[in-house]
């Protein structure tokens, strides 16, 4: 007997499909019994428990896990990478810039964490695969992968030359897939965080940087849709979009403080965020955006004034 759904059997067969992948990589893979308040133990595949049951501060801990940062020299990549190598974990760093690379490769090792750092363009396609190679060679293994590298520059779309764009293209967007797609086959069975760093620009327009901000926009929907696709592997994909972060990259930019939350933001609250994403205090969430910006996407226009009143102008 041939069982179909009227209207869409293509879909609901693929879908079925889709299930029984599902369940087959899933099935001895996690065994999930109730724990108080709402907490589970997961048993993985090798017999040893992921146990959360009852939250603790050492739920925040990386220890004995890999983490891999791009863009790790200097700004929000530095201060990812040494903050998760404070909470345990030990560090693949990558950047353009060899100097500050060196510096941070430095500290995480001061801190007692191994480091492995690479200089390379994350727009490189082969040098990024010839990165994860040998940071898999080195460590055996990437619990988490956080795709910082990123950046733009100021112009109008039409004045943007196909050249420009195709940098663009390739460093905030084509970065990510190329290191998810080398990373990924390299998650141990009891899973792990990939953190996409995305931007304000990524949920609301963004005039002179137009490219950039549809990139950033690319990357929310892609990490949604891996969050479907890597859930099963128990990989979680979630984003963090900041505003107003003081970053080298910006220079000596004054943001001024018309934030909701009348407070200076730094590159460590970002961090603070990729930790939590990167860590078991996070287990149950993904495909979601942390925003790391002072209230600015709550606010949608409405701006704070020096004595505490909001305007639209």
């Amino acid at each position: 007997m041939t069982s179909f759904v009227v209207g869409c059997p293509r879909r609901w067969g693929l879908l079925a499909q889709r299930r029984s992948a599902v369940a087959d990589y899933t099935d001895g893979v996690t065994n999930r019994s109730a724990g108080p308040r709402g907490y589970s133990r997961n048993v993985v595949a090798d017999g040893s428990p992921r146990d959360v049951r009852g939250f603790r501060p050492e739920h925040f801990g990386l220890d004995g896990r890999v983490a891999l940062v791009t863009g790790a020299a200097a700004g929000i990549g530095r201060a990812c990478a040494i903050a998760l190598a404070n909470f345990g974990a030990d560090l693949a760093i990558c950047d353009r810039n060899a100097d500050g690379l060196a510096e941070v490769h430095t500290a995480i090792v001061d801190r007692g964490r191994r480091a492995h750092a690479t200089v390379l363009d994350v727009r490189d396609t082969s040098a990024v695969d010839a990165h994860v190679d040998a940071v898999v060679a080195d460590f055996g293994r990437i619990d988490v992968l956080v795709n910082n590298a990123g950046g733009g520059f100021a112009s109008n779309f039409v004045d943007i030359s196909a050249k420009g764009q195709d940098a663009l293209v390739r460093e905030n967007f084509t970065s990510v897939t190329n290191y998810v797609r080398a990373v990924v086959p390299h998650v141990p069975s009891t899973g792990g965080s990939i953190v996409n760093m995305t931007s304000i620009e990524a949920h609301r327009a963004a005039p002179g940087f137009a490219i950039y901000a549809a990139m950033k926009t690319a990357v929310v929907s892609l990490s949604r849709s891996l969050a479907l696709e890597l859930g099963g592997r128990l990989i979680r994909v979630n984003c963090v979009a900041m505003d107003v972060i003081p970053t080298p990259g910006l220079g000596n930019a004054d943001f001024g403080r018309h934030t909701p939350l009348p407070i200076d933001g730094h590159a460590d609250d970002v961090a603070a965020a990729c930790v939590y994403l990167a860590s078991d205090a996070s287990r149950f969430v993904t495909g979601s955006t942390v925003h790391v910006d002072g209230g600015n996407a709550a606010a949608a226009g409405w701006i704070r004034q020096a004595d505490g009143a909001f305007t639209t102008f």
